[in-house]
């Protein structure tokens, strides 16, 4: 059994994988430019976060129904129980939907047929964040809230993705504004392909209550100081970082160091259809790699379950915890987590 751990990093369009594109692109007529699911995988050799996005919004054209929404997430949900996941916070990209046609009530009635039945067929809890493309305009994104109106009872919080350089977040200090205005809570990524300055912007401007990615918070001792003093916790992605050049090897990846600073860190999947693993695959890559200790992999699986947004339900995230300090590792040198 795997270590009990949350998933707080995870784009559902991220988790297509490509037998089920293919099925997909069956069921609603649509051509992929790819002979077959290996010549599709081939495509997954990306050279940086731009590379990926293009290939990640071409195969979105496949995603057309209420239907597609809830077998792309119960597929993802699957996944994630068998790797130790007990609680799931997913991201989705109502933008990239809606400017191929695709309604946020589709998107949203869609994800919650999975998502209102997780725990009873997957055994996961979930809550759902709405994400803005930070590359679209800042009016954009509020009429993106506003369409999402109707749907607030089944969205948590809101966050902020795609191309980071060049989209600091004050661009959209008005939609988190609102946001917050309407109780929900807040995320971004930041630090990932952009500078620590705008970890500090997305914590000072938009009020974020946790951090994206925020890999490159270790150029700046004064930030790190801040983020363990402040307790704002981080959703690192090792794989994604090596794929998408953030990292040259998982060797080289600074988790082990920033552990040590006290950042509350956490590990999660990002995109793990195009980035070669789930959130365990994940935790036994860095194991592998970083030689973590049976302490430190406790460590980031408490990280998960305290960094998750359970206020409202303290008794679930007791007893995650519970679970993970019950947790025995078993030949730890190849047992999965």
């Amino acid at each position: 059994m795997p270590l009990p751990k949350a998933e707080l990093h995870l784009h559902i369009e991220g988790t297509l994988e490509p037998e089920l594109a293919f099925e997909l692109a069956d069921r609603n007529g649509v051509a992929l430019p790819y002979a077959d699911t290996d010549a599709l995988r081939k495509a997954y050799e990306f050279e940086d976060l731009q590379s990926f996005l293009n290939l990640y919004y071409e195969l979105m054209a496949v995603l057309r129904t209420e239907r597609d929404f809830e077998d792309l997430a119960n597929a993802y949900l699957a996944r994630a129980a068998a790797q130790g996941v007990r609680h799931a916070e997913i991201f989705f990209d109502p933008q990239a939907h809606i400017a191929r046609g695709v309604g946020m009530g589709t998107v949203v009635e869609g994800l919650w047929r999975a998502l209102g039945n997780s725990e009873a067929a997957h055994g996961v809890s979930t809550q759902l964040i709405m994400c803005f493309l930070r590359d679209e305009s800042a009016e954009s994104a509020l009429e993106t809230l506003q369409a999402a109106r109707p749907y607030l009872d089944r969205i948590t919080g809101i966050g902020l993705d795609s191309a980071e350089v060049g989209h600091p977040p004050v661009k959209f200090r008005e939609v988190y504004q609102a946001a917050a205005a309407l109780g929900l809570r807040r995320v971004a990524h930041a630090g990932e392909e952009g500078p620590p300055e705008y970890i500090t912007e997305a914590l000072d401007v938009l009020g974020v209550e946790r951090i994206d990615h925020g890999l490159r918070c270790v150029e700046s001792p004064e930030l790190v100081e801040r983020l363990v003093r402040d307790r704002i916790p981080l959703t690192l992605c090792p794989l994604s970082n090596v794929r998408l050049r953030a990292v040259d090897v998982l060797a080289e990846h600074p988790l082990p160091a920033m552990l040590e600073a006290g950042l509350l860190c956490t590990v999660n999947s990002d995109d793990p259809a195009y980035f070669g693993g789930y959130a365990g695959d994940n935790f036994d890559a860095v194991r592998q790699a970083l030689g973590l200790s049976e302490d430190r992999l406790r460590e980031l699986a408490r990280n998960s379950f305290l960094a998750s947004f359970l206020e409202r339900d303290e008794e679930r995230r007791a007893r995650y915890l519970s679970e993970v300090e019950a947790y025995e590792f078993i030949d730890g040198s190849r047992s999965p987590i």
